[in-house]
């Protein structure tokens, strides 16, 4: 079994620390807030500030970072600053793998073309422009496996329920790349896991499901299901625009819970009694 850290235990992070403890490892959690977790010796601390640690050994480490808000200054605080300090505090530590978890907004293709991990970054948000920059500086610090996730849906990230029931218009053949909040703590305990067998794991992972699909068509599928009517629907803007593959993922062996929004909507969507 192997001593691992989890820095940043909101859904997805402590999801992971849960399923690490479970499998027998000695897991330890970094949060900004008290938050206590079954089995996982909690920090509290700000990660962008000099940090200690206390365990004498580390095997793995898991960076998954959040900004306090969509500002240009929250990124740079939480992903540039956050590392430089992250860099110091892991020194002492002979690290077998730390895995950075970044965003599929890193990608700006805006055409509907398929990206994967082979495709060149190219981001026109700041937000992703940091990612990229905080890419590059955990695989200076580090040995470092990227995992770029898509959008994380799960229990209780009602956004898109919300969205149908509001009425909001939808913009024609956007596509979207998403997956459910148990799949993306799954396949990174997967990812350390493969390791730990000493299976050699590529530099990047795109963290998505199978299915890439137009907004409009998650949105219609979910207003049938909830008996709700179909959103206006609008002309293209030309925003940000691919399709992701997860090919590489699924070559290393990862399956699914949830393949698909089908599957993973069908099990977040509340009683409609739940949804006022």
């Amino acid at each position: 079994m192997a001593n691992i850290l989890v820095i940043g235990c909101g859904d997805v992070g402590s999801r992971l620390a849960l399923l690490l403890a479970s499998d027998g490892h000695c897991v330890y959690g970094v949060r900004r807030s008290a938050h206590a977790l079954t089995g996982v010796t909690m920090l509290q601390a700000d990660v962008s500030q000099p940090l200690q640690l206390p365990m004498a050994t580390l095997d793995y480490v898991f960076i998954i970072l959040s900004p306090d808000s969509s500002s240009q200054a929250a990124y740079e605080q939480t992903f540039i600053n956050s590392l430089d300090s992250l860099q110091r505090a892991l020194e002492p530590y002979n690290l077998k793998r730390v895995f950075f978890i970044s965003s599929t907004s890193v990608y700006g293709e805006d055409n509907g073309e398929w990206v994967s991990e082979e495709t060149v970054p190219k981001a026109s948000g700041f937000n992703g422009q940091v990612l990229i920059a905080a890419e590059s500086l955990a695989k200076r610090y580090w040995p470092t496996t990227i995992v770029r996730f898509g959008g994380i849906y799960g229990e209780g990230r009602l956004r898109l329920i919300r969205w149908v029931e509001s009425g909001k218009a939808v913009t024609l053949g956007q596509w979207t790349n998403r997956i459910h909040a148990t799949d993306a703590a799954r396949l990174l305990a997967f990812l350390a896991n493969q390791h730990q067998q000493g299976r050699e794991l590529a530099e990047c992972y795109v963290g998505v499901d199978d299915y890439p699909c137009v907004q409009d068509e998650v949105l219609d599928w979910l207003a049938d299901e909830l008996s709700l009517s179909p959103v206006p629907k609008v002309a293209s803007t030309g925003d940000s625009n691919k399709r992701i593959s997860n090919q590489r993922l699924k070559m290393l062996g990862y399956q699914f819970i949830y393949p698909s929004f089908k599957e993973g909507y069908a099990a977040v969507i509340p009683p409609h009694d739940d949804l006022g």
